[in-house]
């Protein structure tokens, strides 16, 4: 439909370079808008990462340069199936969900738009949000964009594959254990886990209400920080605070973000739990010498774990037996188990504390990879350790992608028999055979509302791996 357009062109933009174009108007909306809409039927006829496109993106279209000062003006972005979408569904991916379309947009949508943003596709996810793979019985199984033979991650897989297969330059998804963190480190790219309710999660369907312990957060994901930081600046603005009142209204800070300041940075290698695959470790490894060449502080920390309604999606299956026990052995396991459990705010004080002890401002520790084989997301959930902590803790999580899996990493991982030596340890090894080639990431984390700080720390370890590759 645009024969003077250079589509090669504008998908080889950052997100930066894009919207600088749009500003200046060398670039038109319409040129980016049917350069990524054919990228992305493209890429989801081999991945099946996508649910639907949005067809009121053709007409807004018509009408974007009304938000022509947006941060985002004439941008095309992704959203997860579960954010909602004024007259489409949401049904994470639950058959009984279907046919109940959104009577208005989630306030995230609201404030994309706003700010010029042309939301134009929703991506796929798994069965309920329960698991970090991505397969229900609506929409299928999606594949990841490095290996058709593995899984992109989950929940926000779809937005994962389609990020990293590069049919979007922005998208958002949610995070309550893992879901954001997986993905972008599953298909080799970046994501932020905000503090939870630093950006609105009105209109994000959950499939369980009233879960307060460990709240759900959405979050960007995007080919590279600069991008994650330009879409927490678009988001946290006046008019999300005035459209959800909850939200704190702190705006992005960007002297924080752009400081060159040294970090005090606190590493750790393992978490005592789950072995972490070879090229878990040497990328956390190599990553530590690259910053304490750059002059920063690296010390090692301990570790800090302690010691209905339609068909069931075969990746969940192994993991919901105990959804299926009779409420009388529910209430009596929580019963027998809530002395042990010490409150969350406690632990959250505890480990501040040590944060304080130890004089650092981050965290670097491992990221789960590579991406898995199918079907052992639902039969290894222990290895989730290494993120829903950071849910527990309300910490600000984020994902950069530092190296890929190498033959020699899969050499040491023939070895591998992890901590504990059992049938969970065996099953990982299981699940990242056959990795050569696949993405390897790190996990940065920070104290709850220093998201700037930690983009900042994500945006200092991608830099210098870029320039130890140069």
């Amino acid at each position: 439909q645009r024969p003077g357009t250079d589509p090669a062109l504008i998908l080889a933009m950052s997100l930066s370079e894009l919207t600088n174009s749009l500003q200046e108007g060398l670039l038109s909306p319409e040129d980016v808008f049917y350069s990524y809409m054919e990228k992305t039927l493209d890429v989801n006829k081999d991945l099946n990462c996508c649910t639907g496109i949005l067809l009121e993106s053709f007409d807004q279209l018509t009408s974007v340069a009304s938000n022509k000062e947006g941060l985002l003006y004439g941008v095309p972005v992704s959203i997860k199936e579960n954010y909602s979408y004024k007259n489409h569904d949401c049904s994470c991916g639950v058959v009984v969900n279907l046919e109940q379309p959104a009577e208005k947009d989630s306030v995230i949508v609201e404030v994309l738009k706003r700010q010029g943003a042309i939301p134009f596709v929703k991506t796929n996810l798994p069965q309920a949000l329960l698991n970090y793979d991505c397969s229900n019985p609506i929409y299928g199984q999606s594949l990841n964009p490095h290996n058709l033979q593995k899984t992109p991650g989950g929940s926000s897989g779809g937005e994962g594959a389609l990020v990293g297969g590069g049919g979007s330059l922005l998208g958002f998804g949610s995070d309550v254990g893992g879901s954001i963190r997986i993905p972008c480190s599953f298909c080799g790219i970046c994501g932020l886990k905000p503090t939870p309710g630093r950006l609105s999660s009105l209109g994000i369907q959950p499939i369980y209400r009233g879960q307060k312990s460990v709240p759900s957060c959405p979050g960007p994901m995007a080919r590279d920080v600069d991008s994650l930081a330009l879409a927490m600046q678009a988001l946290l603005c006046d008019h999300m605070f005035s459209l959800d009142p909850t939200v704190p209204p702190i705006p992005f800070n960007k002297q924080i973000y752009q400081s060159s300041k040294p970090l005090r940075i606190g590493y750790l290698e393992s978490d005592g739990y789950t072995q972490p695959s070879p090229s878990m470790t040497r990328g956390i490894r190599e990553v530590k010498a690259l910053l304490e060449q750059a002059g920063h502080t690296v010390r090692r920390t301990h570790t800090h774990t302690r010691t209905e309604g339609g068909p069931l999606d075969p990746c969940l299956r192994p993991q919901v037996i105990p959804y299926y026990f009779p409420t009388w052995l529910k209430k009596t396991l929580s019963f027998l188990l809530k002395p042990l459990v010490s409150s969350p705010h406690d632990y959250i004080h505890e480990t501040v504390s040590e944060w304080r002890r130890l004089n650092i401002d981050v965290l670097l520790c491992p990221m789960i990879g590579p991406a898995f084989n199918f079907d052992y997301c639902g039969r290894i959930t222990s290895v989730l350790s290494y993120t829903i902590l950071y849910n527990l803790l309300t910490f600000p999580a984020g994902v950069v992608p530092v190296s890929t899996v190498t033959a020699e990493d899969e050499e040491e991982l023939r070895h591998y028999e992890g901590i504990f030596k059992d049938h969970w340890d065996k099953l990982f090894k299981q699940a990242v055979t056959g990795g050569e080639g696949l993405p390897v990431a790190v996990q940065c984390i920070a104290l709850p509302w220093q998201d700037e700080l930690c983009l900042r720390f994500m945006k200092e370890v991608e830099q210098l791996v870029k320039q130890s590759r140069k």
